[in-house]
């Protein structure tokens, strides 16, 4: 139940669902059993609690699990009213009728000006169970209306957090163009001077730290990109233990050497299909959240283990089917939590650490990318004994897929084409252009897409590649490639971009390829090495490859 609402809503809303708790105020013990006589036979189920004194009756109202108030008017403990002036102090929520023979219709008038229910004489309780139907069909609305209300409170919240949500997105997808660019110079440069000084130079360990810092970089973006929904997903199958196995030095080195780290891997073979940089980013975020638990040290744990799920994790978005699990579990020694930060630990921008200490955005990127996968996570935590997180992953059954090996040698990726390189940001575009002619290539370079129609005119017929940015000013990568493709229907498409939406350009297209930046130099050489190389396609795969290119066209500036 939201906070905000819960003075408003009385403890009971399950009227005509379940007993009625009725509290009824009277002496005379054969009038009592009138009445309830009458309602059990008006087919009303109640659970009657009668009291006589004022003690009583204030400590039933204190109880809380009151329904519907019955009172004699005329009780000796009792002033004109008081039991009225009681009840509305005490359980405002419960409707009062008075059932009693000492009121006339002008002090009947009065009570209910005050507050009262209704007022039904002794002589006349065939009244009663009509009052009541009504009364309880009215409390039944008023629920209804708070259930409603509620619900609309709660929306609200889920479209502001989804508007809070779309905003980070947009900026993400912004920040990740430009720093990519950026980390695209930063670690571009840093490569060919390693490269260049060899491994015994005095200063190649400073360069390896700034190719460090930029993959550090890298990941950041990523995990913003996570949070925000804004990155593509490169889900294979991958072994679970192999995956932490991977980080385990990794892991060491970021908790420091007061926290004693033990790694318990499964002996089955746990296999799952998810992105590798994103199961390393929830255990790194997961890590850091126990680290930061531990500040004068303890005992970390990460297992995994074989689940055959028979429980809905608390934690999760779409329904998720029992059977096989991989479980990946962090558990702490630390502060532990409280079942009230419980409750908002996977909120985005909710943080417990001191200003400037925590983004809010580590669970719940975690959340994402578990929930994303098909899985949930169970939270076990008491304040001063630890923390435990429970991630459920589904397991699969097909192969484990090999990873690529991105170390080409120069000798693979020499050539001697020519090449159209598109790209608006000089940096980037100097980088490249540079490390092609240390390959031997001749490169035609333009700053856009009608610059590139210019310069691209008297060298069509030996032109082999075109190598563009996709998010260019006045004309995108897209748009050149398909008037070039017009004039010259088997040259070879190699986009990049900065921007993680432009994924999947060129599906489909054999003779075409695409390369997220940041990218290494052998990188770059690689893709433009395989993808010269790949068969002229006839005119039919020629004429798909332009619908395809077609069916990617939009605006050459970014989404605002």
């Amino acid at each position: 139940m939201n906070p905000l609402l819960k003075a408003a809503v009385p403890p009971a809303d399950h009227l005509m669902t379940t007993l009625l708790r009725v509290l009824h105020l009277e002496t005379n013990p054969q009038d009592a059993d009138r009445i309830e006589a009458l309602l059990t036979e008006e087919g009303l189920s109640c659970a009657i609690r009668r009291v006589e004194t004022r003690r009583a009756f204030i400590s039933a109202l204190n109880d809380g699990s009151v329904d519907l108030i019955l009172a004699e008017f005329s009780l000796p403990e009792f002033d004109e009213g008081g039991a009225l002036e009681l009840a509305r102090q005490l359980a405002p929520h419960a409707p009062l009728i008075f059932v009693t023979a000492a009121l006339s219709e002008t002090q009947c008038i009065e009570q209910m000006r005050r507050g009262a229910t209704d007022c039904i004489h002794k002589r006349t309780l065939g009244r009663l169970v009509p009052s009541v139907r009504r009364i309880l069909r009215e409390q039944q609305a008023r629920v209804a209306q708070r259930r409603a209300e509620e619900a609309l409170l709660q929306s609200e919240v889920q479209l502001r957090q989804l508007q809070k949500l779309e905003v980070v997105g947009r900026l993400a997808g912004g920040l990740a163009h430009d720093f990519n660019n950026l980390l695209t110079v930063i670690m571009g440069h840093s490569q060919v001077l390693l490269s260049e000084m060899g491994p015994d130079h005095p200063l190649s360990g400073r360069v390896e730290e700034m190719q460090k810092a930029g993959n550090r970089a890298r990941v950041l973006i990523r995990q913003l990109l996570t949070f925000s929904r804004k990155q593509p997903s490169g889900a294979k199958v991958l072994s679970l233990n192999a995956a932490l196995s991977n980080v385990e030095t990794m892991l060491r080195r970021l908790i420091g050497a007061d926290i004693q780290l033990t790694l318990r891997l499964s002996v089955d073979d746990l296999r799952i299909k998810a992105d590798p940089a994103l199961i390393e980013q929830i255990v790194m975020n997961l890590v850091v959240n126990a680290r930061d638990a531990m500040p004068t040290g303890g005992k970390l744990t990460i297992e995994t283990a074989a689940a055959d799920l028979d429980h809905l994790p608390k934690y999760h978005v779409n329904p998720i089917p029992q059977g096989e699990y991989a479980r990946l579990s962090v558990s702490d020694t630390g502060f532990g939590m409280s079942s009230e930060v419980q409750e908002h630990i996977f909120k985005p921008f909710f943080t417990t650490k001191e200003e400037g200490k925590g983004t809010g955005l580590g669970l719940s990127t975690v959340f994402g990318i578990v929930t994303e996968a098909g899985g949930g996570l169970d939270v076990i935590s008491e304040v001063g004994v630890g923390t435990r997180f429970d991630v459920y992953l589904p397991c699969v059954v097909s192969e484990i897929e090999a990873p690529t090996d991105e170390s080409v040698t120069l000798q693979s990726v020499e050539g001697h084409e020519t090449i159209l390189l598109v790209e608006d940001e000089e940096d980037v575009r100097i980088l490249i252009r540079d490390e092609l002619r240390k390959l031997g290539y001749r490169i035609i370079e333009a700053r856009n897409g009608v610059e590139a129609c210019l310069v691209a005119t008297p060298h069509i017929g030996r032109l082999k590649l075109l190598l563009t940015d996709i998010v260019m000013p006045g004309m995108s990568g897209t748009e050149l490639a398909r008037h070039l493709r017009v004039i010259k229907p088997e040259l070879k498409l190699l986009f990049i971009s900065g921007y993680t939406n432009d994924v999947g350009i060129g599906d489909g297209d054999p003779a075409s390829a695409y390369l997220q930046k940041p990218f290494t130099p052998e990188a770059l050489a690689s893709c433009v090495r395989e993808l010269l190389d790949v068969k002229p396609t006839n005119r039919m795969s020629a004429d798909h490859n332009r619908r395809q290119l077609s069916s990617h066209g939009r605006s050459s500036d970014p989404e605002p």
